[in-house]
């Protein structure tokens, strides 16, 4: 579990024993049973990381938009409702070559509009002869990016790299060297589930 379900789910067991203390326990229930939405949501479970060379879905949820043909860019879209895990993980192994934090609005995170105009932490990866960037952007409800890493540090493929706090979208860019081996509709899971696989190099190098 994430340290902040802890903490949150403190906080509010807290405020209802002491209405329960003041008043009586219907006051109380609310704020219970929000300590164990809180402890619920936090949940961070581990995840089998596929070898070979692949690109790992960085968030739990679903497909919501593949745009591009593939010739330069491809642009996944992973939308998070406040039920799925929210921990983010690393597409692919490599170094945090850039981190660009922009401010924006607070969108409903399954609108298209939510790409470009909310508020968003756009991190690139840098790993052999590829790089990977992906946009945690933040939702409706979602008011906090956490990112843990910074520009130079390592990290491996599925490792656990952030979170965006309660419902929230994720933008994964590729280039043409990817071949998209998902679909719009499809529910992924951040670490586990192959959103795209590496083409073998073609031609000189």
């Amino acid at each position: 579990m994430v340290k902040d379900g802890i903490y949150y789910g403190i906080a509010f067991a807290a405020a209802g024993a002491l209405l329960w203390y003041l008043l009586n326990a219907a006051f109380a229930a609310p704020l219970f049973l929000l300590a164990l939405f809180c402890l619920y949501f936090f949940r961070d479970p581990d995840r089998t990381i596929p070898d070979g060379p692949v690109a790992v879905s960085p968030a739990d949820g679903k497909v919501v938009a593949i745009l591009g043909d593939g010739a330069e860019c491809t642009r996944i879209s992973i939308f998070l409702n406040i039920f799925n895990v929210h921990v983010n993980r690393a597409p692919i192994g490599g170094r945090i070559a850039n981190v660009e934090y922009t401010k924006g609005q607070f969108l409903a995170a399954s609108r298209e509009m939510a790409s470009s105009q909310n508020e968003r932490n756009i991190v690139t990866i840098a790993g052999g002869s590829t790089s990977v960037r992906f946009a945690q952007i933040a939702g409706l409800i979602a008011r906090r990016i956490v990112f843990n890493k910074k520009p130079g540090d390592t990290v491996d493929k599925g490792e656990r790299i952030g979170l965006i706090k309660f419902g929230s979208r994720v933008d994964i860019f590729l280039g043409p060297e990817w071949e998209i081996e998902v679909r719009p509709g499809e529910r992924v899971s951040g670490g586990s589930s192959i959103l795209a696989r590496r083409r073998e190099p073609t031609g000189r190098n």
